[in-house]
């Protein structure tokens, strides 16, 4: 019998649906891109859903119920944006433990809505049971956009721009910050139960870590943002992508996915990364390498695309899109060029949910 980590969350999938053709007229896209695409008339409808598992997705300890409603609404809505489409609906459905009260669910729904209000996005259904190991959230995001409009992962071409919006490595940082400062509460909790402290406890009990100089990480993981704002930029910039998706399992994977499925190769600039100061210093301290956490941290929901290259222009005269790199013929790989100008293999090193604990 063959483990499932062994294939992967993206290979499971591709063994599940290997060979399974549409068989309605109205599925234009199915599974393996960002969203599936529905035939509606001259526009397509874009559909995306996320299974959010406690312990695997998120841990309670680091999030509140408002921020994780508010996360989980934007990781959905930034798929539809993700390929060039606008959200319009979301149907939200949870298992639920005995542990959460109404209250937990009322602060869940005021992050849920607040995410939903900011891109005019309408909760239209979903269901809600109860679970024996947690909390699991499942959401489906509906867009639509004009079927001339939609970018798949699969249009990037020969000497087309690479492109990123934001900064990378940030909600990676925040999140190695908060296991950090969970491992030192559980340290000193542990010292104090073995030496009888009850003080000590006490005192612990309302323990608050300091965060401060490094609310932008903590933001960055708490409280995704769908960019939305720069779908806009790049329409009124007059700048269609080729290929585009969000960053959500880091750059390199999200990068040899747009590769694999044009069937092309790339060439990044360590040099030209875009990194937050805030992230730099946070790596440092930990004794990790920031390109590393850059390219392969993963969480930080900005968009990843590729545009042809008479674009050039319009794009240095964006704000928050940095010019990373460009494609490249396929048997040339898909390489990052480090600052002292040796070349390495992209691997897919990002988060995956399927891979075996050691």
């Amino acid at each position: 019998m063959t483990d499932i980590s062994a294939l992967g969350e993206f290979g499971l999938i591709k063994r599940l649906t290997d060979g399974h053709e549409p068989k309605n007229l109205s599925t234009l896209y199915g599974v393996g891109d960002e969203g599936a695409v529905l035939h509606d008339g001259n526009e397509g409808t874009l559909v995306s859903t996320d299974l959010l598992m406690e312990g695997a997705h998120f841990d309670i300890t680091h999030i509140d119920m408002v921020s994780l409603g508010y996360k989980a609404a934007m990781v959905n809505i930034s798929d539809i944006f993700a390929m060039n489409g606008c959200p319009r609906q979301m149907t939200v459905s949870m298992a639920l433990s005995k542990r959460f009260k109404v209250e937990d669910i009322d602060n869940f729904y005021q992050g849920l809505r607040m995410a939903c209000d900011k891109w005019n996005v309408d909760i239209i259904g979903g269901d809600t049971t109860s679970s024996y190991t947690g909390l699991a959230i499942s959401i489906t995001c509906i867009g639509e956009a004009d079927k001339e409009d939609i970018v798949y992962r699969n249009g990037a071409k020969e000497t087309d721009l690479i492109c990123v919006s934001g900064d990378l490595g940030a909600a990676y940082m925040g999140l190695q910050l908060l296991e950090r400062e969970k491992t030192v509460y559980y340290q000193q909790v542990e010292e104090a139960k073995k030496k009888g402290n009850k003080r000590l406890l006490e005192e612990l009990s309302q323990f608050s870590p300091d965060f401060a100089g490094k609310e932008y990480l903590l933001q960055r993981q708490l409280r995704s943002e769908a960019r939305g704002d720069i779908i806009k930029k790049l329409r009124d910039a007059n700048i269609k992508p080729t290929a585009m998706m969000d960053i959500s399992d880091g750059l390199s994977s999200e990068l040899i996915h747009i590769c694999s499925q044009s069937h092309v190769g790339c060439r990044i600039f360590e040099k030209n990364l875009p990194i937050d100061y805030q992230t730099a210093v946070m790596a440092e301290e930990l004794n990790m390498n920031v390109t590393t956490c850059a390219l392969n941290g993963g969480e930080d929901y900005e968009l990843l695309f590729t545009v042809p290259i008479g674009d050039h222009e319009k794009i240095q005269a964006l704000d928050d899109v940095k010019l990373i790199g460009h494609v490249t013929k396929e048997s040339l790989g898909r390489i990052l060029v480090t600052r002292d100008d040796q070349e390495f293999d992209l691997k897919a090193q990002g988060w995956n949910p399927l891979k075996k604990e050691m």
